[in-house]
Order: structure tokens, then C-alpha cells, then sequence
């Protein structure tokens, strides 16, 4: 029964992953409707309300102190700064490379980060590692057979601070010691929306009755499926099934997101990124000591 009980939540870990890669598609979609300001508002104020009864139905405390809060308010200024870089290079670029390269680029950025600052030491097997990863990285956006002028596109530095705010969001983030990490990412995204409505964006000049139903379907996916469901499960994998097993999961997100944009927004897709994801998921599955199971 416990076998049969594993294997549901394999799927649905799978399932989150799809989730998680489903993510560059719609805010591809949603570009086309608003920014990346409009974008958090929606989908960050849907994912919170949606967050209450999960977390309440496992019985989290929502008590938090005055510490774990200045970590929150650290964490979402670079969850902020990420979310809109995020936005504007699948919005200028295409959803494909951002899901190839950011995903990929963030563990391996992580890591480099934890070695500064002394919580890591890199082996020369991790050395190897993070240049196969460069490797990797720079054959995704295809500098062998690409000019400078192509490689230094807007788009591409936008991912490229995308994954750096991810991970200097990770870093921050392992500072929380006492908060469980759905509450941790609950607090993160109201403290997020509020920066949000404080500086950036007025709801009331949004025109919501021009947005149809293409727009509410990807504003769902993003905001319940994306997140909300992707993250809930990912985060009762963590304890259900351990952090290693779960980390395995993760290396689906880029090839989830290249096959999806390949599918919903007919974005081709050249050998060198696939070779490029491979060469970085490689190397990921090195610096994290990852070992995959049946």
C-alpha cells in the first residue's frame, strides 16, 4: 500500500513540475494582456488566498516574528526584482530559452553563491561541475554559431538577472530556521503583493473587463496550478519523501517548458539547447549530489 501510496505522489510531483514549466508559456500568453506589475498583483494576490485553507487544513501556524519577517521583506525584494525580469525576457524573448536557461542556470549560480560565502567548499569534482555548467549554459543560448550582437540581446541579460535573483532568493531564504517553508512562501508573496500595490501599479486603472477567457485560464494556471498546486506538493514531497528524492523531480521543469512552448506557442527549438540543458542538468545533478531512483 505504502508502494502504491509513493506512486500517486510521483505523479502527482510530475504533475507540479509540468506546472512549473507550464509557467513560461502563460506569462508569454499574459504579456500580450498586461506587465509584469499587473501579472504579480494577479498572480500573487489569487496564490495567497489560495494558500489560507491549504495551510490551515495542515495545521501551520501563521505566527511569525519580528526576525523571520525582515528575512520575508529581504526574500521579496528579490522575488520582485525576479518576477519582473522574469516577465520581460519571456516577453521580449521566448518562453523555451527562459525555461532552458533560468531553471538551469539558478542551482548552479546557487551554489557558486553558498562557496563565497564560506558554506561550501568545491571539490574539484564540483570544479568540473560548474565548468561543465558554463559549458552548458553558453551552448543554450548558442554562442558557437551565434555573433556577439545576438548573444547580448536585452532578453538574455534579463534571464540572466532572473536567475541571479532566484538564487540570491535561495540563499536568503536558508536563513529561515523557524518558519515552515509554505508559510515562509505565503508571507513572501503577500509581502510581495504589497510592495506591489504600494509602488508600482493602481487596480483601478486596470480594465478588467476587457480581458477574455484566454487571459482567465492562464491567469488560473499560473496562479493555482503553477504555483499553488505545484508548490504545495512540492513542499509535502519534501516531507512525505525526503529533499533528494523530490530534487530529482526538478529536472523536468526545462524540458517541461521547451515541450509545452513547442506546443502551445510554436517556438522552435534548436539541438544546441537541448545538448546546452542536458551538459547543465548534468552538472546540477553533480554539484547536488542527486541520485536518481526507480
Amino acid at each position: 500500500m505504502k508502494t502504491e501510496n509513493n506512486n500517486f505522489f510521483y505523479f502527482l510531483m510530475f504533475l507540479a513540475m509540468i506546472g512549473w514549466g507550464m509557467s513560461w508559456v502563460s506569462v508569454k500568453i499574459l504579456g500580450r494582456y498586461i506587465d509584469e506589475y499587473e501579472m504579480i498583483l494577479f498572480r500573487f494576490g489569487i496564490t495567497a488566498m489560495s494558500m489560507i485553507p491549504i495551510i490551515l487544513w495542515m495545521k501551520h501556524s501563521f505566527r511569525i516574528g519580528l526576525r523571520c519577517f525582515g528575512i520575508v521583506l529581504l526574500a521579496s525584494l528579490s522575488f520582485f526584482a525576479y518576477m519582473k525580469f522574469f516577465f520581460l525576457g519571456v516577453k521580449l524573448g521566448t518562453a523555451s530559452l527562459g525555461g532552458a536557461f533560468v531553471t538551469t542556470m539558478i542551482p548552479i549560480i546557487t551554489f557558486i553563491l553558498l562557496a563565497l560565502l564560506g558554506t561550501k567548499k568545491v571539490t574539484r569534482r564540483e570544479l568540473g561541475a560548474l565548468l561543465l555548467g558554463g559549458v552548458g549554459v553558453m551552448t543554450i543560448l548558442g554562442v558557437w554559431n551565434k555573433t556577439l550582437d545576438e548573444i547580448l540581446v536585452i532578453h538574455n541579460l534579463y534571464f540572466v538577472l532572473a536567475a541571479f535573483l532566484w538564487a540570491l532568493l535561495t540563499v536568503i531564504s536558508s536563513y529561515n530556521k523557524r518558519l515552515s517553508a509554505l508559510v515562509f512562501t505565503f508571507y513572501l508573496y503577500v509581502v510581495t503583493v504589497v510592495l506591489d500595490l504600494l509602488f508600482f501599479v493602481d487596480p483601478s486603472a486596470i480594465q478588467i473587463q476587457t480581458f477574455d477567457a484566454t487571459f482567465w485560464l492562464h491567469i488560473g494556471i499560473i496562479s493555482l496550478l503553477s504555483t499553488t498546486f505545484a508548490n504545495t506538493i512540492y513542499f509535502i514531497g519534501i516531507e512525505k519523501l525526503g529533499a533528494g528524492a523530490v530534487s530529482s523531480f526538478v529536472f523536468l521543469v526545462p524540458f517541461a517548458a521547451i515541450g509545452l512552448s513547442v506546443l502551445f506557442l510554436d517556438e522552435k527549438i534548436s539541438l544546441w539547447m537541448i545538448v546546452g540543458t542536458l551538459m547543465t542538468l548534468f552538472a546540477v545533478k553533480i554539484l547536488n549530489h542527486i541520485t536518481f531512483k526507480n
